[in-house]
């Protein structure tokens, strides 16, 4: 594991103080659960952009309508086997 040093306003390092003795678990523990927890929405933002982008885009959406066709064929022919 990676060392990190950091500065943090005195008002958020109080609030991690307390919070760390409420809960009984050291703050770095408290600040890694939080940094994982924002770049894990960070990127399900980026996702639903890139996302609500994509679906603006006529040949993608014609791509994907396509792709979709091909599914239902694969599933109904896997219905007539099974």
């Amino acid at each position: 594991m990676a060392n990190y040093t950091s500065s943090l306003p005195d008002s958020v390092l109080s609030k991690l103080s307390e919070m760390a003795q409420k809960l009984k678990v050291p703050k770095n523990q408290i600040i890694e659960r939080a940094v994982d927890k924002y770049l894990t929405e960070i990127e399900r933002q980026m996702y639903i952009r890139a996302f609500k982008q994509i679906s603006g885009d006529k040949d993608i959406l014609a791509m994907a309508e396509e792709g979709m066709e091909e599914y239902v064929t694969a599933l109904d022919d896997w219905d007539e086997k099974g």
